[in-house]
């Protein structure tokens, strides 16, 4: 028998503007995203990926320390709590970005794991941090994650998680292949203009290169006061042969919902054998620079 396991993603515009008050947006956000959660669980959703920062506005566009009002700790706060109320409540696996306060002071760009009966399984902290002109200011928030590339076994399926600009990087994708993931998801947050050639090359590349299944979350619309572009969601998931398997559109709210044969997996990983031919002990020169 196949091992199929329904995905979901969920891409969303901001509600309202940066310019409200911090509550308002977080609030609005929430449920915007329980109702989202609620259609995902009704038509069989059962491993659920949400949106980088998905309570808040892509805040990095400036340099202000009020968002700091915005971490949680993971697990003791109230969205991990919310969330996995909800994975009960649908029998649902849900990844969960979450603005994460370790001590004062000291915030990360994270993604709680929840399994299907609402245990919390652990987190990934996003590694890789990027800082540019105009509107990426992300080192004024966060710490690079120093958890390492954790895979979760989870009810269903064995997942690991890469955050937005993680996937520029093949190394981290690498290791949770290496690790046993068998899908890996990315919650992002990019606007057209600047990556968008290549949303559709890296990842699927990432499929290819490492055998497993890719979801890949963008959020959507301009959102004031910065407007520093368009976010163009067409999240989607792809195969492990690179294949776009279903794609939102670029401007609205949606949940994107495929069917992922696991299986899948084993059938080209047995064909393209580069975990057996790969030469680690050659490639020492990457950590040296």
């Amino acid at each position: 028998m196949s091992r199929i396991v329904r995905g979901g993603l969920i891409q969303a515009t901001l509600v309202g503007s940066g310019d409200d008050p911090i509550d308002k947006i977080k609030n609005a956000m929430l449920e915007k995203h329980i109702s989202m959660i609620d259609e995902a669980g009704e038509k069989g959703v059962q491993v659920l990926c949400l949106q980088e920062l998905f309570y808040g506005p892509y805040f990095c566009a400036e340099q202000k320390t009020k968002w700091y009002e915005l971490v949680e700790k993971i697990p003791e706060g109230d969205t991990t709590k919310l969330m996995q109320d909800l994975a009960k409540k649908h029998n649902m696996v849900i990844i969960v970005p979450i603005y994460e306060e370790e001590i004062t002071g000291i915030y990360y760009n994270t993604a709680a794991v929840i399994d299907a009966d609402g245990t919390y399984l652990g987190k990934y902290r996003k590694h890789h941090i990027p800082h540019c002109d105009p509107g990426f200011w992300e080192k004024f928030y966060f710490k690079p994650g120093n958890l390492g590339f954790p895979v979760f076994k989870t009810a269903y399926t064995d997942i690991g998680v890469y955050i937005c600009y993680d996937r520029h990087f093949p190394e981290g994708a690498r290791i949770l292949g290496l690790n046993g993931a068998e899908i890996i998801f990315n919650p992002s947050a990019t606007v057209a203009g600047l990556s968008e050639y290549l949303w559709e090359l890296e990842q699927p590349a990432h499929a290819v290169a490492n055998g497993y299944f890719v979801g890949a979350i963008n959020r959507v619309g301009k959102e004031a006061p910065w407007n520093i572009g368009e976010f163009y969601g067409s999240s989607y998931f792809c195969s492990p042969r690179g294949k776009i398997i279903a794609q939102a559109s670029r401007d609205k709210d949606e949940l994107v919902i495929a069917e992922l044969n696991l299986d899948e997996i084993k059938e080209v990983r047995n064909v393209w054998q580069f975990y057996r031919d790969r030469r680690p002990e050659t490639y020492k020169k990457i950590i040296q620079i």
